[in-house]
């Protein structure tokens, strides 16, 4: 077992891009998509590797080659914070939003996994564990769903156990109802009901809707208009049905983009991705900031990779159980978390994130 104090120089890293297709076209109030394409880092330093990834643009993998691995070399893997820092150091002409974000989002979680496999720790023992196991919500309900189709997605997880479950609006207002009103009658009393407009309304519209989706106890209104309106969130937020949170936070790349949110007071719930936010490192800062500020905060997306993470930071109440990333994560990956009753569980024997890449399945859709 490696000594804590021991430098581990950073041997070799490697990025690989994959796009998946969707097994039907899918859409949401502001965006349509066929495939994803999920961009994979593993890290070598002392006989052991790390993965990481994030879903993102083949752009990404070549910022990564090109750019971030001749960073990486030759530093201590066991001083994730000073890699990281040197990772976002290295950006700052070329922007921190978006590609550069997301690329650092990648190495850094597999520089995370690689250190926990070196100390030979499930990645949640090397956090700091607070809790077992990580409540989940089922989420897809696409847009572009038919009717049957919805209700066959929810009651699937019904079947699954998940307390709560969520479905894309936007597209069309009064169609946005019925769509509610069929998931309600789908899913029955006693379970969470929360939807997702994807920025998609006006703030006069939104607060409208609102008050309708309440009459079927929505709970979890998501970008009911552009996350880059704080004031509109804020004010849907001040003026929505008692018992509807206000969510946004999913577009979050560093920890002002966060903080700017709280301080406009425009969220119930935060919710943060560690495919995005920077990685683990910027993931763990934002819920330092939530737990300041005593706002939960809520795992967008990407289950496999957030489940260490989500069980480690006290704020987190919750993680998206996204259909598209979880049928990925499936394909690729080993060591894949299955839902039990509502919840992913750690794998304690499993060092690190406890994935392993399925390179043979995965080949087929390498870009």
């Amino acid at each position: 077992m490696t000594s804590r104090s021991d430098a581990v120089a950073i041997e070799a890293l490697s990025v690989s891009a994959y796009t998946i297709p969707t097994d039907a076209p899918e859409s949401d109030g502001t965006y349509e998509w066929d495939s994803t394409t999920i961009v994979i880092v593993n890290v070598r330093a002392g006989g052991k590797t790390g993965l990481g990834y994030t879903y993102a643009d083949i752009a990404t993998a070549k910022l990564i080659d090109d750019h971030l691995k001749k960073i990486m070399i030759g530093r201590d893997a066991m001083s994730i914070q000073d890699c990281w820092a040197a990772m976002v150091r290295s950006i700052r002409n070329l922007g921190r939003p978006g590609i550069c974000s997301m690329a650092i989002s990648a190495v850094d979680t597999a520089l995370w996994d690689l250190k926990a496999r070196l100390l030979e720790l499930s990645l949640v023992r090397l956090f700091g564990k607070v809790r077992d196991r990580l409540s989940i919500y089922g989420s897809g309900g696409f847009t572009s769903y038919k009717i049957d189709k919805l209700r066959e997605q929810l009651r699937g997880w019904i079947k699954q156990e998940f307390p709560m479950v969520k479905i894309k609006i936007g597209r069309d207002a009064k169609a946005d109802i019925d769509r509610v009103r069929v998931a309600r009658e789908a899913i029955g009393e006693n379970v969470g009901l929360f939807i997702d407009a994807n920025g998609a309304y006006s703030r006069e519209l939104a607060l409208a809707q609102a008050q309708k989706f309440s009459e079927y106890k929505v709970t979890w209104f998501e970008e009911p208009v552009s996350s880059d309106d704080l004031e509109g969130l804020r004010a849907i937020r001040h003026r929505a049905p008692d018992g509807m949170n206000i969510a946004a936070g999913e577009y979050g790349y560093d920890l002002v983009y966060f903080q700017r949110m709280l301080d406009a007071d425009a969220v119930d719930v935060l919710q943060a991705d560690a495919t995005r936010c920077s990685g683990f490192t910027g993931f763990l800062q934002a819920a330092a900031l939530c737990e300041a500020r005593h706002i939960p905060l809520s795992v967008h997306c990407a289950p496999a990779l957030h489940l260490h993470v989500g069980c480690a930071t006290k704020p987190t109440v919750h993680a998206e159980h996204f259909y598209d990333h979880v049928r990925i994560e499936k394909m690729f990956f080993d060591g894949n978390p299955e839902p039990i009753k509502g919840a992913l569980h750690i794998d304690p024997s499993r060092p690190g994130l406890g994935l392993e890449l399925k390179r043979a399945d995965a080949q087929r859709f390498a870009v």
